[in-house]
């Protein structure tokens, strides 16, 4: 029994890996689009929660260290202005934070945004760290951001969860992180950004 469910898991984790989707923009559109924001580094982790049944959707995590990118993964979001190096997203400017949280919020859907304001050197090895990351599978978002949070010194009491919703609560938990919740009624809609694709569910 215990080597028949051996070889069940081995294969799970075959697919699992198999739905990776690997993505390398050439070295001249990342420096194009590279965005140098004048806000403190900081660490912002937006969860997606069903509005009908309260689960975690998606989570995705926006860095702000010396350029601001985003780790959307296994995330369906994209743009042709928004090179991708395996889920890490280059040219995050206001408008795209605006797009990527509109993207994201529907009738059925909410986004919660929690920030916290830390080091540079904190900064830098968090997007170090999501970069040196890999392509991540599908329905690995929250178990990715935090296992790359949780070998960080600031964020070290995250422990590793495959749940977004329960990543949100131990990142909230986090001393001085401030949090707003964004519904289809309230989300900035005048970014100007037009959407690529838009399936009907979060990314």
């Amino acid at each position: 029994m215990s080597r028949i469910l051996l070889w069940l898991g081995a294969c799970l984790m075959l697919v699992a890996c198999g739905a990776a989707e690997p993505k390398w923009a050439p070295e001249q559109a990342v420096q194009a689009a590279t965005f140098v924001s004048n806000a403190p580094p900081s660490i912002t982790l937006y969860t997606v929660i069903n509005n009908r049944n309260e689960s975690g959707a998606h989570s995705g995590m926006l860095i702000n260290s010396s350029q601001r990118v985003l780790f959307d993964p296994a995330g369906s979001f994209q743009h042709p202005n928004m090179p991708e190096r395996n889920d890490v997203h280059f040219g995050m400017t206001d408008r795209m934070i605006a797009f990527y949280i509109d993207y994201h919020t529907r009738d059925n859907f909410r986004v919660v945004e929690e920030t916290r304001i830390v080091t540079p050197e904190v900064a830098a090895l968090v997007m170090q760290r999501a970069m040196d990351y890999g392509a991540v599978p599908k329905a690995q978002c929250a178990n990715s951001i935090s296992t790359i949070l949780g070998g960080v010194p600031a964020f070290s009491s995250i422990q590793n969860t495959w749940f977004p919703k329960k990543l949100s609560e131990q990142f909230g938990a986090l001393p001085s992180v401030t949090q707003r919740v964004i519904t289809n009624e309230n989300v900035d809609t005048t970014h100007g950004v037009i959407m690529v694709q838009a399936d009907g569910s979060p990314g």
